[in-house]
């Protein structure tokens, strides 16, 4: 189950555009979570990352 953390210790800038349904989405939870925007999407972004199909599972 995704749960949220809170601590990271380095960082590097990058911009990315997002939907804005979806900027909404993750405000609402770094709002409810006491959390920063970045930190949230951090770990939704570490999340897909960890739970991608495996190579062999492309089409």
């Amino acid at each position: 189950m995704f749960k949220l953390k809170k601590e990271y210790s380095e960082f590097e800038n990058k911009s990315v555009r997002l939907p804005k349904v979806l900027i909404d989405k993750v405000q609402e939870l770094a709002c409810e979570y006491e959390m920063s925007f970045n930190k949230v999407v951090i770990q939704c972004i570490e999340y897909a990352l960890d739970n991608m199909e495996e190579e062999g599972d492309k089409k």
